[in-house]
């Protein structure tokens, strides 16, 4: 799995992004030590060569490993500033390219690599120690300093930047703390602490002390492939994160060699101008540490700005060409003197409402002139609620869910995601009054809790509207160690509540991401002090739209699913129950630029049908069928699912089952945990999922109980169609399910259709293998251009012409 990946844009000279392909990308990167690639188009050449350089590194500088590199020379004059940009854990050199090229446009000598370990380089991860990484990125500063197109300060000192996220952040800190010729970084979400990112104690315990976040851990360690079971680690940190693992507890060796590889360790040393760019959807690298690192590197006098983000680990809006800007500038103020420099400045970006004329969510950017850190002015809120006790579940399970990888997302659906966080039984909950006045809060909140019982506990903040709908302010939970009185800070955000709203604080004892007990246990909570709140006053907003579908993005399939089951509940005054299962009349959708994508379209579902949905790329198919699932919104006509209108969260839905995106799971969970999380988001009883009805059609055997991350794309697929069969849906709809899958498998499928309608529900499929809708859908619906050109039963559409791909090509127009 890729921590941090690539934002996958170019930025031009202002930072503003536009689209590569990966063929693009590809060619431009040919193989070999110094092949040339040259930018297309008006836009300034960019000539790029691939480079190995060997370096020396080790406790003892006795190893020699080969870095995989590519060098960008700069568009303009030279000799130019240079910047190393480092990519994100378990990616490439390959995954920076965009963004590299647009630096070189912009003017800069830009040096992207492999990190040891990664890619086609040589060597083990050291995971940024200082006697590996580092001392590699300190030879490919020497390198730079050789180059002719690189600006020197002095003999052997070039004027060189840093940028990269997550891991690529992490050993800019680094490099800057051990290198002083580095000239200014730009870290994005990234740790300042390891112990702590993978420990954490929000009470302020030593990480010895902390809660082991046991699902990113294990995706850090062993998310990638390798000749080990930590893939390319070193075989020391295998077998560090091994005993880790089995125990749920660091051992001193553990937390020093974790603390070794951290900003912490060196912070004391950064002493150049910092651009830090932090995610508020990050459960795994938390705004803290972003706060952390500002106030160590302010501390020694360099100026420092921090920018909070809607994205980050978890999923979110990355924000693509708002962080592009922002860094190109940065770098223009601090190595070439362009531009001038910001002050130390702090924004925030804030998600607000849906521009349904333009289809966009409107991001506000709020800034202030100074960071006020996470303390801000703090406002203090009474909590209603006495003594509470709760209790911990045999084996830590079932477990609340709060942050997981890859549900930050869900914070921008409406009502937070809707999904379902809090056990019976294991959670205290305390609230404020009714709020006499919006309160905005901006850091880190902070309660003092007395505890009877010693163990994991987990605090987070909800917003509670009026009505009683309460939905997590962000899915982050301040884990720690429970005895006596401690004074808890919460999750930091950025967070309106509204007024007439409550602030509702709550206390579990076991949440998925992080390791708990085995054995089970009881304690008593309460709140012995108000809860205060920081607010920064002098933060002014600005708005800028972002495009709608961008927030549904880092979940693929499972967020377009929930956002089917979790919206509105609206339901029309006309509408009937009916046993037709669907029925399109007059169905249009136009684009903004013109493009007429379905027009006119009428057809009819039976029960009892597979209906194939057929026509050639562009033909409207993928769009009549987000329409169907209220997804995107017809011009003119109308959708009816068993008699009811279908519009965004109507209650029909629940009838519907679907799989238009693609498999969307959590790799580290076991394919039946990915169904068990999806259903209970639904917030429907777990006796209405038919779990074992649908895993029975889907025929996915002992395979359910091993991490998705080890599945075929045939075993994907298999179980993204049982996500959509759960509670048996009278109504199943998916696009391409047979995408990527060999023969055995594509028959497999078909034989999981058939299964389904015989028991007299209703399939509609959208594919572009039309020997297997021959074979296995009983009609079918024809378009072109965006109409109904044919409609009726295989066997009557298919009639003289023998085969299915014949009577087709005839009926679009490209038949002989």
């Amino acid at each position: 799995m890729r921590l941090g990946g690539a934002l996958r844009t170019r930025w031009n000279r202002t930072g503003h992004a536009t689209r590569l392909t990966a063929a693009a990308t590809a060619a431009a990167l040919a193989a070999g030590g110094a092949a040339w690639g040259v930018a297309a188009g008006d836009e300034p050449r960019v000539r790029s060569a691939d480079q190995r350089i060997t370096v020396v590194d080790g406790p003892a500088d006795d190893q020699r490993v080969t870095l995989d590199t590519t060098f960008y020379r700069p568009a303009g004059r030279t000799p130019a500033p240079a910047v190393l940009l480092a990519h994100g854990f378990g990616g490439s050199k390959a995954d920076v390219a965009d963004e590299a090229r647009g630096l070189a446009r912009a003017g800069y000598a830009v040096l992207t690599w492999s990190a040891r370990g990664f890619g086609r380089s040589g060597g083990q991860i050291a995971l940024n120690s200082p006697d590996y990484e580092v001392k590699d990125v300190r030879q490919l500063v020497d390198w730079l300093a050789r180059r002719p197109e690189v600006r020197l300060d002095g003999p052997g000192d070039p004027r060189v930047g840093m940028a990269g996220r997550s891991y690529g952040g992490a050993i800019a800190l680094l490099t800057a703390a051990h290198d002083r010729r580095v000239d200014a970084i730009a870290p994005m979400i990234t740790w300042h602490s390891l112990p702590d990112a993978l420990f954490p104690d929000a009470a302020g315990a030593d990480p010895s002390d902390g809660v082991f976040k046991k699902l990113w851990a294990g995706l850090f360690f062993t998310g990638s492939a390798g000749p080990t079971a930590c893939g390319r680690f070193l075989p020391s940190l295998c077998a560090m994160y091994q005993e880790v693992a089995e125990t749920g507890r660091p051992t001193a060796s553990a937390i020093e060699t974790l603390h070794r590889s951290s900003p912490a360790s060196v912070a004391d040393r950064i002493r150049v101008p910092t651009l830090l760019v932090q995610g508020q959807s990050d459960s795994l690298f938390p705004l803290e540490h972003a706060d952390a690192n500002a106030r160590a590197i302010a501390a020694n006098g360099a100026p420092v700005s921090v920018v909070w983000f809607q994205g980050g680990h978890d999923g979110g809006d990355p924000e693509t060409e708002r962080i592009g800007d922002m860094v190109t500038g940065f770098f223009d103020a601090h190595l070439k003197g362009t531009a001038p420099p910001d002050p130390d400045g702090f924004t925030v970006t804030r998600a607000g409402g849906l521009d349904s004329s333009a289809r966009e969510v409107v991001v506000a950017e709020a800034t202030t002139r100074s960071y006020p850190g996470l303390t801000g002015d703090p406002v203090e809120l009474p909590l209603i609620g006495g003594e509470q006790p709760v209790h911990h579940p045999p084996g830590g399970s079932p477990a609340a869910i709060s942050a997981l990888p890859g549900l930050g997302s869900l914070d921008s659906l409406p009502a937070g995601g809707g999904l379902p966080t809090e056990m019976p039984g294991q959670a205290a909950f305390f609230d404020t009054p009714p709020l006499e006045r919006p309160v905005q809060l901006t850091g880190a909140a902070t309660v003092r809790l007395r505890v009877d019982g010693d163990g994991p506990l987990f605090a987070k903040l909800y917003d509670v509207a009026p009505g009683g709908t309460a939905t997590l302010a962000r899915r982050l939970p301040a884990a720690f160690q429970a005895s006596g009185d401690v004074t808890v800070r919460l999750p930091a955000m950025d967070h309106r509540f509204d007024r007439g709203h409550r602030i509702r604080l709550v206390v579990a004892t076991t949440d998925m991401g992080f390791a708990t007990p085995d054995e089970p246990a009881s304690y008593k909570v309460q709140v012995v002090s108000p809860l205060t709140v920081p607010t920064v006053p002098s933060l002014s907003t600005a708005s800028a739209p972002v495009p709608h579908w961008v927030w549904a993005l880092p979940m693929g399939a499972v967020v377009v699913s929930l956002v089917i089951v979790l919206t509105g509940r609206h339901r029309r005054a006309d509408d009937k129950d009916s046993e037709i299962p669907l029925e399109i009349t007059g169905l249009t959708k136009a684009y903004k630029n013109g493009h007429l994508a379905v027009a006119d379209l009428s057809f009819r579902v039976e029960k009892g049908q597979v209906l194939g949905l057929l026509g050639p790329n562009g033909a409207g198919k993928t769009t009549t069928l987000r329409m169907l699932m209220g997804l995107i919104h017809p011009d003119s006509g109308e959708i009816r699912i068993f008699g009811h209108h279908v519009t965004p969260g109507a209650p029909v839905l629940a009838r519907l089952g679907s799989f238009v995106e693609g498999p969307g799971f959590l790799p580290h969970l076991s394919g039946r945990d990915n169904l068990d999380l999806y259903w209970r988001a639904t917030g429907r009883p777990l006796d209405e999922a038919h779990m074992d009805e649908a895993l029975q059609i889907a025929d996915l055997g002992s395979a359910l109980d091993r991490p998705v991350r080890t599945y075929s794309q045939g075993m994907r697929q298999r179980l993204a169609i049982a996500q959509a069969m759960l509670g048996l849906p009278d109504l199943l709809v998916l696009d391409e399910p047979t995408n990527g899958l060999d023969p055995p498998q594509i028959r497999e499928m078909r034989q999981v259709l058939v299964r389904y309608a015989a028991a007299g529900r209703t399939v509609i499929v959208s594919s572009h293998l039309l020997s297997e809708v021959e074979q296995t859908c009983t009609h079918a619906v024809v378009m072109a251009g965006g109409r109904r050109v044919a409609a009726g039963p295989v066997a009557d559409l298919v009639g003289a012409s023998g085969r299915l791909e014949d009577a087709f090509l005839q009926i679009i127009g490209e038949g002989p």
